[in-house]
């Protein structure tokens, strides 16, 4: 079975640093604490099967480009947010409909976006349970610096997809 390990994106990202950087591989495009700690922690359990969420662009593969700052977030109401049709279309297009398992690496509102995009695939977010983003850091920064990956729980919720809408 193979495993795709899913990382958020973040607020913070390259051009709040430098302003005048131009277009950028994902993989260093989000540079806040909790994405950062997350793509470090994808890239030594998952090296070769990670991607981010973005809930502008949808699924980027590290190597992917994006070509300048922009702030949308899942929680956002605005049109700017990718719909799950649009994040179902990408899996076949980036190589990401062929994996079984999906672990996701964020909060509440990304693993139910997966368990949407991904209905028949078996979901684990090994950071579920977490209190806050501070605990989830916490965690990360123990597999890493251990170099002992979580354990994980997959499940399949076929009862608990929502209709397939724009996330707000």
């Amino acid at each position: 079975m193979s495993t795709l390990c899913i990382v958020p994106c973040g607020r913070k990202k390259i051009w709040d640093k430098f302003p005048n950087h131009g277009p950028t591989e994902a993989k260093f495009v989000y540079i806040g604490p909790f994405a950062s700690k997350c793509k470090e922690y994808a890239e030594m359990f998952f090296p070769s099967s990670w991607c981010i969420l973005s809930a502008k662009y949808g699924f980027l593969l590290p190597d992917g480009i994006v070509p300048k700052s922009y702030n949308v977030s899942f929680n956002d109401k605005s049109g700017d947010v990718i719909s799950l049709e649009k994040l179902s279309d990408q899996l076949p297009r980036k190589g990401l409909d062929v994996y079984d398992r999906i672990i996701v690496l964020g909060g509440r509102n990304y693993t139910e976006i997966m368990r949407q995009v991904f209905p028949t695939k078996g979901i684990s977010n090994p950071l579920s349970g977490s209190k806050n983003i501070m605990q989830m850091i916490g965690k990360l920064n123990k597999a890493i610096k251990n170099k002992i990956p979580f354990q994980y729980r997959f499940e399949k919720n076929h009862n608990k997809v929502k209709n397939r809408r724009t996330v707000k």
